[in-house]
């Protein structure tokens, strides 16, 4: 169990910001990536499968579907906890009295009462640890029947969001959208824990007020990567989900567009073609199998298998019917074209990185800013 993490403060994005901007706040940061969206040269990753539908058209990110990776982390912590306090701790304990007093029978004597005093507790709080962790997967399932997306439409280039409670759908241009990843950390009784994150904001042009898409990731390369993901397919970079939640081609034609056993079986089927032709080594397939056996093996895709199938039987919250028109392919020669402005900061930002990768990206996003505004006076 962790403790609980303190939110971190939402920026204002009625206040003028552009990408490379940075905010700072106590234990942590805000950087902006847009507008305008320029891009972040990062891989464009939908690691935890944010984004659902995509097609020609436009991209719809939210009201995802679960993926095994949740159910191998809910069941995976507490059963990995129990083997180390039950099994582990008794082989560190045996095994330093052992060394120490240079006696095999000591080793064994020992590792066998600390086993028979630990095995239980060790069994209790795993267990304790699971019913939390199943109570935020339940809290997180019903996120994903209630989550309405946010439809990105690449040939209008506009996005259409659904801020609920009745209100009319919200109509923005893309390149006014603002976006941002945070970055925190705070310390508790149990370390220091960091917090990463994508912000998306859209100002409701009528009444001027702010809404918020906000994602938790498990690190900064993720947070930038899911965004590049949108800001990708917005430009024509990418075209197809399989390209940014698929880059090691798991699926298989005939496939379901979600991952499940599948999935698994093809990575391994993928580990082993991989061994045969010498790209990796014996060691590295000794250790997908022991992550995978630790893990659960194939449990924790039949559980995500099993709970999409409870999310389409009842039914995912889908945007208004007043977008159906809007969301429809438009002929070529009626889509949007990225502004001038854009289609040159970025055109800059991929040189200027070419020559600098190592550079932060911001701080180049922040000199292309700087010369732009002294080019214009």
């Amino acid at each position: 169990m962790s403790a609980k993490q303190r939110p971190t403060p939402r920026p204002d994005i009625l206040q003028p910001h552009r990408a490379g901007d940075i905010e700072s706040f106590p234990g942590g940061k805000v950087i902006y990536l847009s507008p305008a969206p320029l891009p972040t040269e990062a891989a464009p990753l939908d690691f935890n499968q944010a984004i659902g539908e995509v097609n020609d058209a436009y991209l719809d990110f939210g009201g995802s579907l679960p993926t095994p990776f949740t159910w191998q982390f809910t069941l995976g912590i507490p059963f990995i906890g129990f083997l180390m306090l039950a099994f582990l701790l008794p082989l560190i304990g045996g095994g330093a009295i052992g060394i120490y007093g240079k006696d095999v029978g000591a080793f064994f004597l020992v590792t066998g009462l600390v086993f028979d005093e630990v095995f239980s507790q060790a069994a209790v709080f795993s267990t304790l640890v699971l019913l939390l962790a199943l109570v935020i997967k339940a809290h997180y399932h019903f996120r994903f029947r209630e989550a309405v997306p946010t439809r990105f439409h690449r040939q209008r280039r506009e996005v259409a969001f659904a801020p609920g409670g009745g209100k009319p759908p919200i109509i923005v241009p893309w390149e006014s959208v603002a976006a941002w990843v945070t970055q925190a950390q705070g310390v508790t009784q149990y370390g220091v824990q960091r917090q990463y994150g994508l912000g998306i904001g859209f100002v409701e042009p009528e009444t001027g007020q702010q809404h918020f898409i906000e994602l938790s990731q498990p690190g900064m390369p993720l947070a930038l990567g899911l965004w590049e993901a949108v800001r990708a397919y917005m430009e024509y970079e990418v075209n197809t989900r399989e390209e940014l939640q698929d880059p090691h081609g798991l699926h298989r034609p005939g496939d379901p567009p979600y991952e499940g056993v599948h999935t698994f079986h093809n990575a391994r089927r993928r580990l082993h073609r991989r061994y045969r032709e010498g790209e990796i080594g014996l060691f590295t397939v000794t250790m997908w199998y022991l992550w995978h056996i630790i893990d659960l093996w194939t449990i924790p895709f039949y559980l995500a298998e099993w709970e999409i199938s409870v999310i389409q039987k009842a039914g995912q919250k889908t945007l208004p019917a007043s977008l159906d028109d809007w969301s429809q392919p438009l002929p070529e020669e009626r889509w949007a074209k990225p502004s001038p402005e854009l289609t040159r900061l970025s055109k800059e930002v991929r040189q200027r990185h070419a020559q600098q990768p190592n550079r932060p990206i911001t701080a180049i996003f922040a000199e292309v800013y700087v010369e732009e505004a002294l080019l214009s006076n």
